[in-house]
């Protein structure tokens, strides 16, 4: 097997798995259906195709940069114009940047890489006003994805990374269970159908992990004797 690792920065995302009447919430993390629709979308499949060749991918995200979540509140009015609609509360990750990984077979990895270079339809981090910032595609390698995710090179920004003087950062990583291990947790984002007129969801078993990355920007904090400047 082999992993498509994507680097996922931008201003804001929004990656949802509940959303409630006006009410448009984030989680913590990409979605394995947010990610798996983006990559859908930039190979061409539109949301009326079937995602067959995608559904077997096993997918991990390590969060790198968790960013703040913040509130947006929006108004929309009626095609004629004539009418508001009612407000809406949507929710996004403001400055965040996460290492996401889908593992699966070489060729079909390789075609979904080369798609997020040339995209066939935009492509963006949760929803349609959330496009990328950088390059998404870190490459197709060989071995499992939670390898890759405990060991690829610190992906948050620079000024992140400057405001930690640690040598290492433990980072969290979720990924699908094994069907041997205890999951953490379930999430109801394992995709079967984006049709807008029979969209489909699957519950999906979750594990949560941690690991150690070194923090290439660490500068240790100076010893500092408030009484030196009197000595002398």
């Amino acid at each position: 097997m082999s992993t498509l690792l994507m680097r996922l920065a931008a201003p804001l995302q929004a990656w949802g798995t509940r959303s409630r009447f006006v009410y448009r919430h984030t989680e913590i993390a990409p979605t394995k259906s947010g990610v798996i629709g983006m990559l859908a979308a930039a190979r061409g499949l539109r949301r009326t195709d079937p995602l067959t060749e995608l559904l077997g991918l096993d997918f991990g995200v390590r969060i790198d940069q968790p960013g703040q979540r913040i509130r947006d509140f929006q108004v929309a009015r009626t095609l004629d114009g004539s009418d508001s609609m009612p407000l809406s509360f949507r929710y996004y990750l403001a400055d965040a940047a996460f290492l996401a990984a889908v593992c699966g077979p070489r060729d079909l990895l390789d075609s979904l890489a080369a798609a997020l270079n040339r995209p066939h339809f935009p492509v963006y981090l949760g929803r349609r006003s959330c496009p990328p910032a950088g390059h998404l595609n870190l490459g197709v390698h060989d071995g499992d994805l939670t390898a890759h995710l405990r060991t690829w090179p610190w992906q948050a920004s620079p000024h992140h990374q400057r405001r930690h003087h640690a040598p290492t950062v433990r980072l969290e990583i979720l990924r699908d269970a094994r069907p041997d291990e205890t999951i953490t947790e379930p999430s109801h984002d394992e995709p079967l159908s984006f049709d807008p007129a029979h969209r489909q969801h699957a519950w999906r078993r979750v594990v949560r992990l941690h690991t150690d990355i070194t923090n290439p920007r660490a500068k240790p904090l100076q010893d500092h004797d408030p009484m030196e400047v009197l000595e002398g």
